[in-house]
């Protein structure tokens, strides 16, 4: 199964247009949303092509594809527009004996852990800063965010056969990590 791990839109339908664009040329099985996807909120500024409106219709497209998290930007009146659950604080799934522990990141982060065992996978965004690391048997994930980025460059995630991958829009691998 493959995977492509997304976090912090903000509303910016250009890089998340991009970001789809990848998501069908690399035949990718699920999208996993990690938080934050149609506003910028009040500590942000406006991301470049900026329309919410055009990033639900294009989301929508994908229901089907998506599991999503809520992130700190993400209000209950936008699952009223959105086709698919994204109401929940986190989400485990069981991918190759491996538990993803999938949050946005304002709720627990690598200060604030859930109870986590050794060989999981703590995937998280809300910081817009990439992270790719294994500390006390326990993997960290962040792709950071594909619209503004506060560390690197805009980013997403990527997780295919065992393998963890942080990839810049222009599909440059920027961090790998077999897990």
């Amino acid at each position: 199964m493959k995977l492509m791990i997304v976090s912090d839109i903000h509303g910016s339908y250009d890089d998340f247009k991009r970001v789809m664009d990848i998501y069908e040329e690399e035949q990718v099985d699920k999208l996993i949303l990690l938080g934050d996807l149609l506003y910028h909120g009040p500590r942000n500024p406006l991301p470049e092509g900026y329309q919410p409106k055009k990033v639900i219709q294009l989301l929508n497209q994908y229901k089907d594809k998506i599991i999503a998290v809520r992130g700190n930007c993400d209000a209950e009146v936008d699952q009223m527009v959105l086709e698919f659950p994204m109401r929940s604080d986190y989400i485990e799934m069981y991918i190759d004996q491996h538990r993803f522990f999938l949050t946005h990141g304002h709720l627990y982060d690598e200060t604030h852990l859930p109870m986590l065992q050794q060989g999981d996978v703590f995937m998280y965004g809300h910081f817009h800063k990439p992270a790719l690391k294994k500390e006390n048997g326990i993997i960290f994930f962040n792709p950071s965010s594909i619209s503004l980025p506060k560390a690197g460059e805009k980013s997403f995630g990527i997780y295919e056969n065992g393998e963890l991958k942080i990839v810049s829009l222009g599909k440059k691998c920027l961090q790998s990590m077999k897990i």
